[in-house]
């Protein structure tokens, strides 16, 4: 009866759901950052190119003199005389022509069976994101026993001083941001394509941007990107054909911050803009049409963007103390963001204008440079953690972890009825101050012993 739903439960619930739970979160990541470090030497050494002078030496020694006065004995082999035997002459048989033959009709018969089998190759895009695990968090009383020394809640052990938060997460799609070499000029020819994080796939035709060519992000393209043309730069993995996804996390988000400023203002889409009627129906009542003459252009009519325009990098925060996470990056996390975008307005020219430019047919150009700025509010989707010390990692990985702002429930039927539950982020928010309380208690006692 609960086939269906049940597949559908997996597919929804975070990667962490499908690990070994005898293995603990903290184990798997402490052997993904060894096995990191281990790739990385090894990329360091043969990059070094030692093997190359492995058999140089500085000439023969002392030793090896002996063995010039023996003579040099020559061998030679048969090969070179192969050349010399002429090679005979294939003649056709006729049964050679009919096995031929009967291969060809036996290929065509089964062509069409050979393509249906035959499969699509996987995109080279594909899991290229650095998937966050779900934060495996344990708020049992028994683990916050004051007089043991080690505490099981979850949290990493070294949160305070080997960790990177990012908030506040927009919701949204995940995926990558690939620009190519344009012939074009940069802004104007479409140069900049999105792919999908699981199958690599194209999200929207390719379109124009700011960025440079051979430059790869990773990104999560705002849920209301239609209305504000946003999409937010969460890592950086290529830019301008560097690869940056070896470095260090702090050093990946601050390259992305200084290069995405550096670039300039994305000009507005080209060609004819796309208005749409409001969410807000109006009434077509001879009552309601003066007022909707004199409603602002804003209410009676909504842009659409073709493509996102703005790449936002999403904030982080480096000072992971928990003070700081209790104070500062916990609030951060709950609440919504606020983003300034320029949005085109559709502005009928004036009369003389439209006389002067109808010949040159630039009455659309001119009638679509005017812009005003909005407020777009961006809901968040939770926190992100990052180990400060790891690089960029393909796929689903323990060293970024994910604490989200809203209930997950197991069956999705029953979304409705969790309004009640705790959020993850309420349960990671306890354990900070839990863990504060605990370390106040520390160093009390270690007062009270230092002075008795």
């Amino acid at each position: 009866m609960f086939a269906k739903t049940d597949r559908k439960v997996q597919f929804k619930s975070p990667p962490t759901v499908f690990t070994d739970k005898l293995i603990s979160q903290e184990a798997r990541r402490s052997k993904a950052l060894e096995e990191q470090k281990r790739r990385r030497a090894q990329k360091f050494e043969s990059s070094r190119q030692l093997d190359a002078f492995a058999d140089l030496n500085l000439g023969n020694s002392d030793d090896d003199g002996d063995l010039e006065d023996e003579p040099e004995i020559v061998r030679e082999g048969v090969s070179s005389f192969v050349q010399m035997v002429s090679q005979p002459v294939e003649t056709p048989s006729l049964s050679s022509d009919a096995h031929n033959h009967e291969t060809v009709q036996s290929g065509k018969r089964r062509g069409k069976t050979r393509r249906k089998r035959i499969k699509s190759k996987p995109s080279k895009w594909a899991d290229k994101c650095m998937y966050a695990e779900l934060l495996e968090m344990n708020e049992e009383v028994h683990m916050w026993d004051n007089q043991s020394s080690d505490v099981i809640d979850g949290l990493p052990r070294d949160l305070e001083a080997a960790w990177v938060a990012v908030a506040p997460v927009p919701t949204g799609k995940r995926c990558l941001a690939v620009t190519h070499q344009s012939a074009g000029i940069v802004g104007i020819s479409p140069n900049t394509t999105l792919r999908s994080r699981v199958l690599g796939k194209m999200l929207l035709p390719r379109f124009p941007s700011s960025l440079p060519p051979l430059t790869v992000l990773d990104c999560i393209l705002d849920i209301n990107w239609r209305d504000n043309g946003i999409i937010h730069v969460l890592d950086v993995l290529k830019w301008k054909g560097q690869d940056v996804g070896d470095c260090e996390t702090p050093f990946r988000f601050w390259w992305r911050d200084t290069r995405l400023a550096e670039l300039p203002k994305p000009p507005l889409p080209s060609g004819n803009f796309s208005f749409t009627a409001p969410f807000t129906t109006v009434d077509t009542s001879s009552q309601n049409a003066g007022s909707s003459s004199n409603m602002p252009t804003s209410g009676r009519e909504r842009y659409r963007f073709p493509y996102p325009t703005s790449f936002i990098p999403i904030p982080y925060h480096t000072d992971t103390t928990l003070t700081s996470l209790s104070s500062f990056v916990i609030p951060m996390a709950r609440s919504a963001r606020e983003i300034s975008v320029d949005i085109p307005v559709h502005v009928s020219p004036p009369e003389f204008i439209l006389h002067d430019m109808a010949i040159d047919g630039t009455h659309d150009s001119v009638a679509s440079r005017s812009t005003t700025s909005v407020i777009a509010r961006v809901d968040s989707d939770g926190l992100l953690l990052y180990v400060s010390h790891a690089s960029y990692e393909e796929g689903t990985s323990p060293l970024s972890c994910w604490v989200p702002n809203k209930t997950i429930t197991k069956r999705p039927e029953l979304h409705s009825s969790s309004e009640g539950y705790d959020s993850p982020l309420d349960v990671f928010q306890r354990l900070v101050q839990r863990r504060t309380v605990r370390n106040l208690h520390v160093v009390l006692g270690l007062q009270d012993s230092m002075d008795i």
